[in-house]
């Protein structure tokens, strides 16, 4: 599946100066529709490591009312959250929908039969079962009147290198990248054949894998706004308003 994925879809800098400002203010009115109906949108985003899943995160976000919704960076289980059910630390990041709108995931309960299931930190036969615990998770999230984006966002391995050095060579990039990116690169097949079955039996008609095609960021930020504003449109049974343009020609 993911080799078929077409990498070279991009965009021009005029395209994405004026759809990325129309959809961020397309997603601030449908997420105070979710206000409005009490409704809940969680978003997943999984992918490669320097996918881009930060900086697409921040475009989503850029707009909405920070009251509104919450970002959760994922990483290892540590403290009380490892003495409970992988499920469970993320079920209590869910709030009444009157407190938050919005929830995104940066990496999720996917990290099962992502790294768990490569690097041995789950038996086989507890990452196989997650399938079907997963499933029902967000069949449970669903029924309650959530609705979730799941984001793949799909990178080649010569473009992971080409970040890596860049984050390597510049100062203030540094930080992103850590010895562990460098040894999940080693298991790219390893990895890439987790993701491969995890897209095929987690992908289901109420909470589907959208794959975003990420060599180019400026069409992975465009491609993953405009699936929220058309998800959500489609869910809440609304049409967002064209915004008016601003002084410089702008959505406001």
């Amino acid at each position: 599946m993911l080799e078929t994925v077409d990498l070279t879809q991009k965009i021009s800098e005029k395209e994405y100066e004026h759809d990325v400002p129309l959809l961020q203010a397309q997603l601030r009115e449908l997420a105070y529709q979710l206000y409005l109906r009490k409704r809940l949108l969680v978003v997943v985003y999984e992918g490669w490591d320097a996918s881009g899943k930060g900086g697409n995160i921040r475009r989503v976000t850029a707009r909405l009312d920070p009251r509104g919704y919450e970002v959760f960076a994922i990483a290892a289980p540590s403290g009380e959250d490892k003495t409970h059910h992988y499920l469970w630390r993320f079920w209590r990041r869910m709030p009444p929908p009157e407190e938050k709108q919005v929830l995104i995931f940066d990496r999720s309960w996917y990290g099962r039969v992502l790294v768990e299931r490569v690097e041995g930190f789950a038996k086989e036969h507890e990452w196989k079962r997650a399938y079907r615990e997963i499933n029902h998770f967000e069949r449970q999230l669903t029924d309650a009147g959530a609705v979730v984006v799941k984001f793949w966002v799909h990178i080649s391995p010569e473009e992971q290198l080409k970040r890596f050095k860049e984050r390597k060579d510049k100062p203030y990039k540094t930080w992103k990248l850590t010895d562990e990116d460098w040894r999940n690169r080693d298991k790219w097949g390893e990895y890439q054949a987790a993701a491969e079955e995890m897209l095929v039996k987690t992908s289901t008609l109420r909470a589907p894998w959208t794959i975003v095609a990420g060599n180019y960021k400026w069409y992975a930020r465009v491609k993953c706004l405009r699936t929220l504003v058309e998800t959500l449109s489609r869910e809440l049974d609304y049409k967002p308003k064209r915004p008016p343009a601003g002084k410089n020609g702008k959505p406001e």
